[in-house]
């Protein structure tokens, strides 16, 4: 059987996508000798929030993700990022391999509430893999599965999560409204002569605090 180890080298905001993507160029290792023919691998990236410290600002903020913070012992509890699939080359020995995943800024996700609230540090993360590998030797070809066991950890900077949003959404954030809260907006600037939503979101909340 193959014999494959995994390890991710770097991640980067893909700068010229249409969609908010990052690459995770991820290095895979074949250590027993035997060539790959090709290989259909799946990853799944998971967030690991347990396996690191937050600061107060940043556990405000948590607290709609994962509770007050006294409960954090039992709610902070790893979490889906993403699974995508991707097509390895043949290979002898190692490769280095471009693993490019969309992401959302939609902040009704999980994942875009926890790296909105993160204002230093990294993201802990685990990729997990699955697929199948196709391989080619003396005897002809051969197919077995990737194995479950194998996977990577990935630590990273949460500046490559600002890059990424700053070149699709400069200075922008997404929230998702009911229409008739919508509505009521639009017509709240209306009546005020409000240009633009992020003036009427200010004069609101100043409002609610006088």
């Amino acid at each position: 059987m193959a014999e494959l180890s995994f390890d991710v080298v770097d991640v980067q905001p893909m700068r010229y996508s249409a969609a908010p993507t990052l690459t995770f160029k991820l290095r895979i290792a074949e250590v027993s000798g035997q060539s790959i023919h090709a290989m259909a691998l799946r990853v799944q990236i998971r967030i690991e929030p347990q396996r690191r410290r937050y600061g107060p600002e940043e556990a405000e903020l948590l607290t709609h993700l994962f509770g007050d913070p006294s409960r954090w012992g039992d709610t902070l509890r790893p979490f889906q990022f993403s699974s995508v699939a991707v097509m390895v080359k043949s290979f002898t020995g190692s490769i280095e391999v471009d693993v490019e995943v969309p992401v959302s800024y939609d902040l009704e996700v999980a994942a875009g509430k926890y790296f909105h609230a993160l204002q230093n540090g990294v993201v802990p993360m685990v990729l997990l893999f699955s697929g199948t590998i196709f391989g080619k030797g003396d005897k002809g070809f051969w197919v077995e599965p990737v194995p479950w066991h194998v996977e990577a950890e990935c630590r990273m900077p949460i500046e490559v999560w600002d890059q990424l949003i700053a070149l699709h959404f400069p200075q922008a954030t997404w929230i998702k409204l009911h229409k008739e809260t919508l509505d009521a907006l639009l017509k709240f600037k209306a009546a005020h002569a409000i240009p633009t939503w992020d003036e009427a979101m200010t004069k609101l909340l100043a409002a609610v605090k006088s």
